[in-house]
């Protein structure tokens, strides 16, 4: 249930990341994501949003620890490209989408204005803590091929940002161009400094 709502998440966003949906995309019984996410869909956003999260911070942690900040972002960016190609340009990010998009709730007892902002804030706090996950991954991996710390770090948001925008571009555009041009440009940032 979790892996369909992130993939949901990817693929449609938040809005369209509903309960019934999810039911029908992992093809589990309606009573049994109500047993397991009792808070509904904000639980099932929170969880759908760390899985997601470790599903980049992971192979990122494993690719830069062995292989070092160019060759194994080189790598991530390729898994990047797969991910896109294989999904005809329909997956992107499951934490940029709760990031750009409004919170709405499902249920007649959280339709209150202030509730739903409420709940779009705590996301957008999860977000943020696993933008700034894989903003850490990075200027370690940097930091630890002799870049200096206030410069590891400039360059760890500049990939961030890079790959999560070019990710965004790709699917408009249909096409892993864009993501090929950002990843040069990172690449030759991150040589300059090594």
């Amino acid at each position: 249930m979790i892996e369909g709502a992130a993939d949901l998440l990817r693929r449609k966003g938040m809005t369209a990341t509903s309960m019934r949906e999810v039911v029908r995309h992992s093809q589990t019984p309606r009573g049994s994501i109500a047993h397991h996410f009792p808070g509904g869909k904000r639980q099932l956003l929170e969880a759908a949003v760390d899985y997601a999260g470790r599903e980049v911070s992971e192979p990122l942690t494993l690719l830069l620890g062995k292989y070092g900040p160019v060759k194994g972002m080189e790598l991530f960016v390729g898994q990047w490209r797969k991910t896109l190609e294989e999904s005809a340009f329909q997956a992107g990010c499951a934490v940029l989408a709760v990031s750009v998009e409004q919170y709405v709730s499902e249920q007649r007892g959280e339709s209150a204005p202030e509730l739903e902002l409420q709940i779009q804030q705590q996301l957008l706090d999860r977000a943020e803590a696993i933008f700034g996950q894989w903003r850490e991954i990075v200027a370690e991996a940097l930091q630890l091929a002799g870049v200096a710390e206030v410069r590891a770090h400039s360059l760890a948001l500049l990939a961030i940002a890079s790959i999560e925008g070019s990710v965004a571009l790709c699917r408009a555009a249909r096409s892993s161009t864009p993501l090929e041009l950002i990843w040069q440009e990172l690449k030759l940032s991150f040589e300059r400094e090594l």
